[in-house]
């Protein structure tokens, strides 16, 4: 089973994926939760956010000592950052793989932008991209395995553990990304599976409504 820290971001969006993919998914509220999961996403949203809510409910010594007895985690975006042993300018979270990232490298919200990229470890086929106020993983450390360069920066990352993309794969119809790291979790997942079977940008949606209300589950 695969968790999705569910304190803010894109949660949703992940746990579609992972649907489409037949993968068991919980969404982790709790600390205690993380015992139940072979993996975990830290999804894309604030990190500032994110580290000051995973102090105050005791995440972030539930998070290294699972990592410690072998949790496998993925961090997208503001989750890469979490996971950075240094962020330039400021203090590191969780510091579970040894890489510097940049926050914000590309400047406002703006310059947020999509492309198309080639990284054969994931897929065969090129893969779209979403970068939104996106970091730049300037540098990594020994030991560390670099998925995608671009331009002057990293923009994908991994270890046996640990995987770090400073893009968004869950905004996609792709789920190259979702279905690679099942597979370093040691899950079995769905063959064949289309990569845009019946989905649109708002195919998430349905999670995060309480049926026959139109009122957003978030919000209740």
């Amino acid at each position: 089973m695969i968790g999705i820290l569910d304190l803010q971001g894109d949660v949703v969006e992940h746990l579609e994926h992972l649907e489409r993919l037949g993968i068991p998914v919980q969404r982790v509220k709790e600390p205690c939760q993380i015992k139940n999961v072979s993996g975990l996403i830290i999804p894309g949203g604030e990190s500032t956010c994110l580290s000051r809510l995973m102090r105050i409910f005791d995440f972030q010594e539930a998070i290294v000592s699972a990592y410690r007895q072998g949790l496998k985690i993925w961090g997208t975006c503001a989750g890469a950052i979490l996971l950075a042993t240094s962020v330039k300018g400021e203090s590191s979270h969780l510091a579970l793989i040894d890489m510097e990232i940049e926050r914000n490298s590309f400047g406002s919200q703006l310059d947020s932008f999509t492309c198309e990229a080639s990284i054969p470890r994931v897929s065969p086929d090129p893969l779209p991209l979403i970068f939104i106020r996106a970091p730049k993983i300037r540098k990594v450390g020994a030991g560390v395995d670099i998925l995608l360069r671009m331009d002057d920066f990293i923009a994908a990352a991994e270890t046996s553990q640990i995987l770090t993309t400073t893009f968004h794969p869950e905004l996609t119809a792709s789920l190259a990304f979702h279905r690679y790291f099942a597979v370093k979790c040691g899950l079995d997942v769905k063959n064949g599976v289309a990569e845009n079977l019946d989905w649109r940008t708002t195919s998430w949606t349905r999670f995060t409504r309480i049926a026959g209300t139109g009122v957003s589950r978030d919000m209740v």
